[in-house]
């Protein structure tokens, strides 16, 4: 006796159901493969950019990227991004900016991941003499010699136009001759002779050519800073970022994030 209508219709509802399941995840599952957009600072960029392609080939997803500063009102800025409703799924910064965003209602609660410590160094124009920046003494000499001083609008920045050169009592010889550089990276500014001296996170100094890398900041007027991953609340693929975080954090990465001059933090 053939089928009923009825008990047709409820198979192909079953069926339809399923079908539906194994478009949403794959195999085991993980997450299927999808684009993940992540908006991420410059403090976490060179590691991003060299952690990127072996997360794509292994997870089978696309990442799209955009880049901007933690904090600030640069229209490339994250914080600037998000408020125009650009696409993101993650956003890497540090992580104070990265709680402010919870607190806007930007960021999920409870998704922020540490991923870094991120230490601040100094540069100049490659060739030139290399300043002593090896104690607190020798770092306030340097400053005061600098005919120039370049730092940037995110994190760093703002620890040394806010606290660090109030610590040193320099600061109303050095803020006059000291420049925020926005949407650009103050290695840049050095290699073009713009400014004399540079300030910001090593691990965005490092990278720039036409630069000669002089030291961190002597430990005690250090400002070490975290920079974390949070999962934003207009996110469409909230497994595959996970994933992603995941794979930022796990051990087999650490050496190649240390590379970049920072230190990992990786999961337990």
């Amino acid at each position: 006796m053939p089928p009923t209508i009825p008990f047709l219709t409820r198979r192909l509802a079953l069926i339809g159901g399923a079908l539906a399941l194994a478009g949403c995840t794959s195999l085991g599952g993980r997450p299927a493969p999808a684009d993940i957009h992540v908006m991420t600072s410059g403090g976490f960029t060179a590691a991003y950019n060299d952690l990127r392609p072996g997360f794509e080939k292994q997870s089978g997803h696309s990442v799209k990227t955009a880049y901007g500063a933690s904090m600030g009102n640069a229209s490339d800025s994250i914080p600037s991004r998000l408020g125009r409703g650009e696409p993101a799924d993650v956003v890497i910064l540090a992580r104070p900016a990265l709680d402010a965003l919870v607190k806007d209602g930007k960021v999920v609660a409870g998704s922020q991941v540490d991923l870094v410590r991120s230490s601040i160094g100094l540069v100049v124009r490659q060739g030139q003499p290399r300043p002593d920046v090896s104690s607190v003494e020798a770092l306030k000499r340097t400053l005061l010699a600098a005919p120039s001083v370049a730092y940037s609008a995110s994190a760093s920045g703002t620890y040394y136009e806010t606290e660090l050169l109030k610590k040193l009592g320099i600061e109303a010889e050095v803020k006059p001759k000291s420049r925020r550089i926005l949407s650009e990276r103050v290695g840049t500014v050095v290699a073009r002779g713009d400014a004399a001296l540079g300030l910001q996170q090593i691990s965005e100094l490092l990278p720039i050519p036409g630069v000669d890398y002089i030291g961190p900041l002597p430990a005690e007027v250090q400002r070490v800073t975290v920079f974390s991953a949070g999962i934003t609340t207009s996110s469409k693929q909230p497994a595959a970022a996970r994933e992603l975080i995941r794979y930022l954090t796990s051990p087999g990465v650490a050496p190649a994030i240390a590379k970049t001059g920072l230190e990992p933090i990786t999961a337990k």
